[in-house]
Formats: C-alpha cells, structure tokens, sequence
C-alpha cells in the first residue's frame, strides 16, 4: 500500500504544513518530512552551481570564439551573476560552495559542455578566479 507522500506529494506537503501549523507533531510524516528538508538545501546548492556552471561555459566561449560574441551570451553572464548574488542574499550559508574546489569541479562540466557546443578543445585547467566567474567585465 502507497502512501500519501508516494501518492501525491503536493497533497503531502500541504497536510505536513497544515499539521505543523495546527501543532499536531505526533501525526507528522518526519521520515520524509526530514528527507524533504534536507533536499531543500541541496536544491539551493544545486541553483547556485547551475548559475557558476552557466557563466563558466559562457566565459569560455566569449575567450575561445570571440568572432561569435553576442549579446545572448552577455545577457546569460549578467543574469546568472545577478541570481548568484540573489542566492548568496536569500541564503548568505551558500557562499561554502563559492571555492576553488568548487569552481575546478564545475568549471570541468562546463568544459565539456563547451567543448561539445563548440567543437574546440578547451583548456583542461581552469584559468578563471571566482573573481573572474563573479565580476570580470566584458567588452565587445
């Protein structure tokens, strides 16, 4: 027999809450109610590296392809510094993940992607700082 939360998840959330508010602790569903909030702060984490990889692969192919630089991928740098910075101001704890381990990680994914995009082999070692990911200006 399934239950609610394998049923309907939405229904599921909306009972967890309306118990919660109405403090009937003992009818909770804590197993998935923990699993459920903890997977809330990966989901956050994952948001914030999107928006690192996103950059990443635009910053490589504004560097390797600059006779095909455009304002798409200008606009795509801009709008995922500013939903980082959205991130780091709803959530100041995910700035842990702005690191040097976490830039080479990700900045290998958006090699890839890149480099599929492309067909250039990117560099294999990351150049960029995070300085760089977060704030280098960029000229036509």
């Amino acid at each position: 027999m399934s239950t609610l939360y394998e049923q309907d998840f939405s229904q599921w959330a909306e009972t967890m809450a309306e118990l919660l508010e109405s403090g009937q602790f003992s009818a909770l569903d804590l197993e998935n109610l923990v699993e459920e909030i903890r997977d809330l702060s990966k989901r956050e984490r994952d948001r914030l590296l999107s928006s690192l990889r996103l950059i990443l692969h635009h910053l490589l192919t504004w560097d390797y392809q600059p006779e095909l630089r455009s304002r798409s991928w200008l606009g795509t740098i801009q709008r995922e510094r500013s939903n980082i910075a959205d991130y780091l101001a709803d959530s100041p704890s995910l700035k842990r993940y702005l690191t040097d381990d976490y830039l080479l990680k990700t900045y290998q994914n958006a090699r890839l992607q890149a480099i599929a995009e492309t067909g250039i082999d990117m560099p294999k070692d990351c150049s960029y700082r995070l300085a760089d990911v977060l704030d280098r200006s960029l000229d036509f």
